[in-house]
């Protein structure tokens, strides 16, 4: 059996909890099959030959692909050869914003939604879907640049929850919260210098919005916050984990609710 018949489905040196799918044949059979998939990535200098026809398969998919390092692919597949191409898998498939207001109406309530303003660090996304859950969230929506994916490090973190809230991957943040406002959602922003979050009424149609665990909210989704809210600081430090303050303010949304 040649190296691109084989079934090159191998754990990365880096994360034991991912699956890759490296080389041509395998991971253009994984996009054709309709595998979920978080990403490809292709090996910088690599987009030649049959490479080009499965980004042409990615690209028609809507795939996120990536430009790496050759050191850093050779790295994720543990050696193996990969021929320039790999995938990550998904823990599962990403939805359709359409999906998380059917998820709220199926439940006969208003739309419950958290955005992640480019949440890097996967075991913050994995438990703000699991507390998303916990909470009474309809949905979340993540960019499709700069964001963690829902890798199998997300899945475990999430404890399940991936299963029951629908994670949605849109191109541009502030053109989905333009959709959000049209169909009636109350955005509330997650940032430094606001209203402290204790005294606002988050009742109704609601979005929330939590943002990058170093820069916070990019300014052009900031300005589109109808309400940029803060939660209190006592101590010396000027700010919570993402997860954790996203956990503290979607509890204080389902108690309003």
């Amino acid at each position: 059996m040649s190296d691109n018949q084989r079934d090159n489905t191998k754990k990365p040196a880096a994360d034991r909890s991912e699956d890759i799918i490296f080389g041509r044949n395998p991971v253009s059979e994984a996009i054709r099959s309709g595998r979920a998939i978080d990403s490809v990535l292709v090996a910088r200098g690599a987009k030649t030959g049959a490479i080009v026809g499965i980004l042409a398969k990615a690209k028609e998919k809507k795939l996120r692909i990536k430009e790496v390092d050759p050191k850093k692919l050779d790295y994720m597949c543990s050696g193996g050869t990969h021929q320039g191409i790999a995938a990550v898998a998904a823990v599962c498939e990403y939805k359709e914003l359409e999906d998380i207001f059917s998820l709220a109406q199926e439940r006969g309530e208003d739309p419950f939604v958290i955005i992640l303003d480019e949440i890097e660090d996967p075991h913050n996304l994995g438990a703000i879907i699991r507390t998303a859950e916990c909470a009474g969230a309809h949905g979340i929506i993540i960019p499709n640049r700069r964001s963690a994916g829902l890798s199998f490090t997300v899945g475990k973190t999430a404890a399940g929850a991936v299963e029951y809230v629908p994670v949605v991957r849109v191109p541009n943040i502030p053109s989905v919260i333009d959709t959000l406002k049209e169909k009636g959602l109350w955005v509330y922003g997650a940032d430094m210098n606001g209203q402290d979050y204790r005294k606002c009424d988050m009742k109704g149609a609601v979005a929330l919005v939590i943002g990058n665990e170093g820069k916070g909210i990019g300014r052009l989704v900031r300005e589109k916050c109808d309400v940029i809210v803060s939660l209190p600081m006592k101590g010396r430090i000027n700010s919570l984990n993402a997860s954790v303050a996203a956990g503290i303010l979607m509890y204080r949304i389902a108690e309003d609710r």
